[in-house]
């Protein structure tokens, strides 16, 4: 497999996690790699352990010229729905980083509106290693957050699948109802609701 490319170091990548799940935030991160330090094992976070995550995850906060990790909200979501508040997450996070980009890659076919010059590239995690970086980071971020979640929220699982759409995620919820954390706009979660 020929290796990611490195974009220059004016360039950020942009990921995000947690669209699909039906609790929880929806974390997005912005990443400038330097390409004089290469990261090996960078790829797209879906494809690796979460031994391997967390290890890149460290060297990445080590390694990188600038990185920030953002977020909106349950309640943002139910607004505005999931597309817009992922794209708020990632110019949440643009916004955060110490360094300003000259122009921004991000991963999938939606653009955020940002105030530099940005391109989206369909499966970009797996192609450029700062979308790569950035996957990673907002992964790992998120997974921490719905572990945390689960202390607060035992019957539901979180630990387990993150808010995603499992069996057991689906049981729980027909037992419990809907947590605070939940997403209300969602199918699933507004079934239940509905049956209350």
């Amino acid at each position: 497999m020929p290796g990611l490319i490195y974009p220059p170091p004016t360039v950020c990548g942009i990921d995000e996690a947690g669209r699909g799940p039906l609790a929880g935030p929806v974390v997005a991160a912005a990443v400038i790699l330097d390409p004089k330090r290469p990261i090996a094992g960078l790829n797209d976070s879906k494809k690796l352990s979460e031994k391997k995550r967390l290890q890149l995850a460290e060297e990445i906060r080590r390694t990188a010229i600038a990185w920030a990790v953002a977020e909106a909200s349950v309640e943002e979501i139910d607004q505005i729905n999931i597309l817009q508040a992922s794209l708020l997450a990632m110019c949440r996070a643009v916004d955060m980083l110490a360094i300003r980009p000259q122009s921004a890659l991000v991963d999938g076919n939606k653009c955020p509106r940002l105030a530099i010059p940005v391109e989206a590239i369909v499966k970009g995690d797996g192609k450029i290693a700062s979308i790569a970086a950035a996957s990673i980071l907002a992964k790992t971020t998120r997974d921490a957050q719905m572990r945390a979640l689960h202390e607060h929220y035992p019957h539901y699982g979180f630990d387990r699948h993150m808010g995603y759409p499992t069996a057991a995620h689906f049981a729980a919820l027909r037992v419990h109802g809907a947590s605070p954390v939940h997403r209300r706009t969602f199918g699933p979660v507004a079934e239940q609701l509905s049956l209350l």
